[in-house]
């Protein structure tokens, strides 16, 4: 079937409406509870670490001081709470730093990821102002909201939605005057676990075409700035209700994500 927005926002509106099954409060409590998966995280996310070799970024600048001095050959680790102490200290000119330290963490061991980098900060085809777009950002961010936010550093060539979120995450953690809601990262593993929500909510509400919809607008990348917004208002609800459900569980919507992206909740399983 071709693409219907109508069909769409019905399906979006469904499922900003309908409250998790209580399998999966279920799931996602038992996560909160495991030692060595949520209970870690119970005050907040920002522990959570990647280990990275910071050897293999040397052709990256600038680089972050509070990052590990790249001469050593042996692995180190950068959690949120390091990355969010970056941002918090960056000044007008600095973004392209804070930048680093968020693609650093976004990547960890990804052999891919110095190179990638690089290339944004200093693309060769057509070259562009990594430094204003940035700082266009995070303006936008503070005064607008995520979504145009998230259109602006599309403008970066080579920068896709799963790790310019992960700028918009760290940007908006370190200032709290971010206007509208909290942004989050949004990756392919995210983007999995609301198709399969969405094809299970338009099952129930009789909705024969859910899955195609779902597969379209839940697809694994190039998710549209409308999607992400849909996608923080889904997060953000849910939160609200794990909160009221589920004992322990924080108001803060990125232990969510973590959970999602450690596959707490499998919808359909």
């Amino acid at each position: 079937m071709g693409f219907d927005q109508r069909l769409a926002d019905m399906l979006d509106e469904a499922m900003l409406k309908r409250p998790l099954p209580p399998t999966a409060a279920a799931q996602l409590g038992s996560w909160l509870d495991a030692p060595q998966r949520g209970r870690p995280y119970r005050n907040g996310t920002g522990p959570h670490s990647v280990t990275y070799s910071p050897h293999h970024w040397t052709s990256v600048t600038p680089w972050p001081d509070a990052l590990a001095d790249r001469s050593t050959t042996t692995s180190a680790q950068v959690s949120r709470e390091q990355v969010v102490e970056v941002f918090r200290h960056t000044r007008p000119g600095g973004w392209t730093g804070a930048f680093t330290a968020s693609q650093v963490w976004g990547h960890g061991r990804t052999g891919y990821g110095p190179h990638r980098t690089a290339a944004i900060l200093a693309p060769e085809a057509i070259p562009v102002d990594a430094e204003r777009i940035l700082a266009e950002a995070v303006h936008r961010l503070n005064t607008v909201g995520p979504s145009s936010a998230y259109t602006t550093l599309l403008a970066l060539k080579g920068l896709g939605p799963a790790f310019l979120t992960k700028f918009l995450y760290f940007a908006a953690k370190a200032r709290p005057e971010t206007a509208g809601l909290a942004p989050l990262i949004l990756d392919s593993r995210l983007a999995r676990v609301l198709r399969a929500h969405a094809i299970d909510t338009g099952e129930e509400a009789g909705y024969t075409w859910a899955e195609p919809i779902a597969a379209r607008i839940w697809r694994d990348a190039d998710w549209t700035s409308h999607r992400y917004d849909i996608y923080l208002q889904w997060m953000h609800t849910t939160t609200a209700h794990l909160t009221a459900t589920v004992p322990g569980w924080p108001p803060e919507p990125d232990l969510l994500e973590l959970a999602l992206f450690d596959g707490a909740w499998k919808p359909g399983t």
